[in-house]
């Protein structure tokens, strides 16, 4: 008899739908899975086995068959362990038709003696059912807080193999199904832990954030140790805008793929990543043997923070290049390829100089300009030129330090963003995947842009003397707009350029990058 039981496999954030076949036939014992198993399908055999016989389920005796259709796609992970028990438990006693079975959905892992565990990706795959329509979830009970997020699917929460069975055979006293819960209210207000108000000092660099914030734009800081660089960096998520369901859906769906959401789903503050500068260029982008989303896209719709920024190895750097310009990664290994979402702020940063006093006023540097050079060209021009606020920090004063006179909070700030998001939702309305002036391309730019004489004259100044190139001649743009719209205004004025040439620190600076 072959029994045909429904399940699912994530590829990327995409969950594929996938049938999983067994078949039973006399013979001497052989058991064989086929339909492009990885090492954890196949080693299922011992765990389905072990449960069987420990629920005193019967097991199947003879030529055993498993194939996971479509045979073209590689099945990778645990997740196939209770649909394959359930097909050879229905293939072996035949106390299940292929019409009943036909309208579940069965995902989950087995443990040697029955119980169910926990997979990675389940968000996935109830959204991917509820698209479908049609089907009822099975799945682990403890992952709870992922499915009932999902509404209108009806989702069976199940800790051992008995109960899957029962729940399949309608016996009383089995599992009810249970019900969505509201998805989380967005946060009104940031999280008290980290706030602008301790930050003392470095009013111009709490500007620049602010407009980064506004806008979306990328940040690198630049100043000797214990300037605040970390400091200010952890407290950017503060000001940043409420995120919204659709990111933090999206965003939840990353993090379940990855495994590292447990309880507290789904995602409902902006995501803050700081990986070490060890990390390795698969660490930072993704892949491995099963193709793992990376930190640029942990860090999805939330700040990565790249802390001394010159001492990461080049190659990790260069893998920024594509999802700062497209907002996503794509991961290509022997064994396939998948795109993960990665439109994240990168802020980043660096000392001066190897000493990290180059820059500070009250410390003498101690290195040659060799060294700084050195130092200073870990960065390529090409990833540099795709930041678009480049400032520089100096020491917090003592006055700064001891003075009494608060400052202003994360509240207030994230109140002038909110309203400056707002303005820019409203102009890309019509634009899809557009929705800060960050992500403006070439045309948006021309569209919203526009230089007056005065403005205009400025730009061309400041491209000439400071040799510009034209990706920074967009940035500076953008920034414009940004700024402009801070102030509610609808045409961007010198002011507002000037302020943008200043957040080009490093240009100005005319320091040779290779």
């Amino acid at each position: 008899m072959v029994s045909r039981v429904w399940s699912s496999s994530v590829q990327g954030i995409t969950a594929l739908p996938i049938e999983v076949e067994a078949h039973v036939s006399p013979g001497m014992p052989k058991y064989t899975v086929v339909g492009l198993p990885d090492g954890a399908v196949r080693e299922s055999r011992q765990r389905i086995y072990s449960a069987l016989v420990t629920n005193s389920l019967p097991v199947p005796r003879g030529i055993v068959n498993v194939n996971l259709a479509p045979a073209n796609v590689r099945k990778e992970g645990t997740m196939f362990d209770l649909p394959m028990a359930v097909a050879l438990f229905c293939a072996t006693t035949g106390s299940l038709s292929n019409e009943q079975l036909q309208r579940f959905c069965i995902v989950g892992e087995l443990a040697l003696d029955g119980r169910v565990r926990p997979v990675r990706g389940l968000l996935s795959i109830a959204l991917q059912v509820r698209k479908s329509g049609g089907k009822t979830l099975i799945v682990p009970a403890a992952n709870e807080p992922e499915v009932c997020i999902v509404n209108n699917v009806t989702t069976y929460l199940v800790a051992s193999l008995g109960e899957a069975l029962d729940v399949l055979h309608d016996r009383q006293g089995s599992p009810k199904p249970v019900r969505s819960r509201s998805f989380p209210r967005q946060p009104e207000s940031p999280r008290k832990t980290y706030d602008f108000a301790d930050v003392r000092g470095q009013t111009s660099v709490k500007r620049a954030l602010e407009v980064a914030a506004a806008g979306a734009h990328n940040v690198l800081m630049v100043g000797p140790p214990g300037s605040g660089k970390t400091m200010l960096a952890r407290r950017l998520p503060s000001i940043l805008p409420p995120i919204t369901t659709a990111e933090s859906l999206e965003t939840t769906q990353i993090h379940s793929v990855h495994g590292i959401r447990k309880q507290t789903v789904p995602v409902i503050h902006r995501p803050f990543r700081a990986p070490h500068h060890t990390i390795s260029d698969v660490g930072l982008c993704g892949g491995g043997s099963r193709l793992r989303p990376g930190e640029i896209s942990l860090a999805h719709n939330g700040v990565l923070f790249l802390d001394e920024m010159p001492e990461f190895k080049r190659s990790v750097l260069e893998v920024l290049r594509q999802p700062l310009e497209e907002g996503r990664i794509t991961i290509s290994r022997a064994n396939g390829s998948t795109t993960y979402p990665a439109r994240f702020m990168l802020v980043a940063g660096m000392n001066p100089c190897p000493c990290g006093h180059r820059s500070n006023r009250n410390h003498p540097c101690s290195c040659s300009s060799d060294q700084v050079q050195r130092y200073m060209s870990r960065i390529s021009g090409p990833l540099l030129d795709r930041i678009d606020i480049h400032i520089e920090l100096q020491p917090v004063t003592f006055a700064a330090m001891t003075s009494k006179i608060p400052s202003e909070q994360s509240a207030e700030i994230r109140k002038r963003v909110s309203g400056c998001r707002r303005q820019q939702q409203i102009r890309f309305a019509e634009r899809q995947g557009v929705y800060a002036n960050a992500q403006m391309d070439t045309d948006l730019i021309r569209q919203h842009c526009g230089l007056k004489n005065d403005s205009q004259k400025l730009l061309k100044h400041a491209v000439n003397k400071l040799g510009f190139s034209a990706r920074a001649y967009d940035k500076v743009l953008k920034l414009s707009r940004t700024i402009a719209d801070l102030e509610s205004s609808d045409r961007i004025t010198s002011a507002h350029v000037a302020e943008a040439i200043q957040y080009r620190s490093l240009d100005r600076a005319a320091i040779t990058f290779v």
